[in-house]
């Protein structure tokens, strides 16, 4: 006898309205989309289709359809180990900051090659430069301190003819600068996203990691298997997510003249009250937190610029047609 059916509603209400992952998956579209995802795909407990999220390359798989479906990504592969990151958060970010960005444009939303986006710390997965992409037309460029993630990246970018010539990625040689290195002096960035890297050692993101698969398992696991993957860099940050946070709102003021709008996905409560200290202290002019919530998660989106509105009208003007 199956366990009593959980109730699921049909919509994701949490997710941004423009969302294309608002719905449950549906594993019959994705399979037609993707034959490659049908050996993951089993019935639960509950008698539904769906996948073991604790399984690595399961997760991939349904990565690897869902941009497929979604997005018109006929190629997609990152190597073992590193970040797969769950598609849907990934869209809601890029769809918020849209919005965003709208809000500086009497409601209009900024599409288009002409607009440029920084995705700092890019990863081998390339997964918000091609939503962007995909969704808005936006140009970007990818920076990472990983050289085997940019090739990652960069054989995505190769493989699929809609993003070539859409998306460029830059090596960060220091792992220490944000901006620095990537960013030329003269060089004008609309808008710059990132996701900062939440532990702060590798003993907290393999705890974190063994809560996440024992939640999953309903069991204890006491060995950390990365269903979502994620190495060093990608998972933790010497003072953890606060630290990075801090020291790239610091950088980014050296770069108040280049990028419109600087953004960071927040995860703790703490991390934000860190971050609009730090906002005040470096004379950020506009600040602007935006709630976001995937399923029992809850996180937030800050941004933040140092134009003016005189600035800001220029900066529109010349390059918001």
């Amino acid at each position: 006898m199956l366990p009593k059916k959980k109730k699921h509603p049909n919509i994701k209400s949490k997710l941004h309205p423009r969302n294309k992952h608002r719905s449950r998956y549906d594993f019959k579209q994705l399979i037609a989309s993707c034959p490659e995802l049908a050996p993951f795909v089993s019935l639960n407990i509950y008698g539904d289709e769906s996948i073991v999220f604790s399984d690595p390359e399961a997760v991939k798989m349904l990565n690897k359809a869902l941009l497929k479906h979604f997005y018109s990504i006929e190629y997609w592969d990152i190597p073992d180990n590193y970040l797969c990151p769950p598609i849907p958060g990934r869209a809601d970010y890029i769809h918020h900051i849209s919005d965003l960005l709208a809000s500086h444009n009497y409601g209009k939303m900024p599409i288009g090659p002409g607009i440029k986006c920084l995705d700092i710390g890019v990863g081998a997965n390339c997964v918000y430069p091609i939503i962007g992409n995909v969704e808005y037309g936006w140009s970007f460029i990818g920076s990472d301190i990983d050289p085997k993630s940019i090739e990652c990246a960069n054989n995505i970018i190769a493989q699929n003819k809609t993003l070539k010539g859409k998306i460029e990625c830059r090596l960060q040689n220091d792992p220490n600068d944000f901006l620095y290195g990537i960013i030329s002096k003269d060089e004008q960035i609309d808008l710059s996203i990132c996701n900062p890297p939440f532990h702060a050692s590798q003993a907290e993101a393999e705890a974190g990691t063994l809560r996440k698969l024992s939640n999953l398992n309903d069991k204890k696991v006491t060995e950390p298997t990365l269903n979502f993957g994620g190495r060093g860099n990608e998972l933790w940050y010497k003072g953890g997510e606060e630290r990075f946070v801090r020291n790239m709102i610091r950088q980014s003021k050296k770069f108040a003249r280049n990028c419109f709008l600087f953004s960071s996905l927040i995860s703790k409560q703490s991390t934000l009250k860190s971050a609009y200290k730090i906002l005040e202290e470096v004379g950020a002019l506009e600040v602007k937190t935006i709630p976001m919530g995937q399923g029992n998660k809850t996180s937030r989106l800050i941004a933040w610029t140092f134009l003016d509105k005189e600035d800001q009208k220029k900066w529109k003007d010349t390059r918001w047609k």
